[in-house]
C-alpha cells in the first residue's frame, strides 16, 4: 500500500500527538527539532521510532534516527522506504 506525504505527515503527527498530547500537533514547525520542540527525551523518542516501525511496517535502523530530527525530514525518510517497497 502506498501512501502520500500528507498520510505519512498525519500518521506522524498521530503518533507525536500520542507521546506529547499537550502540544498543537498543526503548529509544529516541519524544520524544527522535534525533541527541542515537543520537549521530548531520547525513550519518547524511541517510542515514536517504534510506532511508526509497527505501524508503517519499515525498518528504522538506529543510524537513521538523526533523519527524524524534524518532520520534514521524518516525512521524507519514510516516503522514501515506503518507495523502496514498491514492487
Amino acid at each position: 500500500m502506498t501512501r502520500s506525504k500528507t498520510e505519512i505527515r498525519a500518521v506522524l503527527l498521530e503518533e507525536l500527538g500520542n507521546i506529547a498530547p499537550d502540544i498543537d500537533m498543526q503548529a509544529v514547525d516541519p524544520g524544527a527539532d522535534l525533541r527541542e520542540a515537543l520537549d521530548i527525551d531520547s525513550m519518547d523518542f524511541l517510542n515514536l521510532v517504534t510506532a511508526i516501525h509497527h505501524r508503517l511496517g519499515i525498518d528504522i535502523p538506529e543510524i537513521d534516527y538523526p533523519k527524524f530530527a524534524t518532520l520534514a525530514g521524518a516525512v521524507a525518510y519514510i516516503d522514501g522506504k515506503l518507495k523502496l517497497r514498491q514492487p
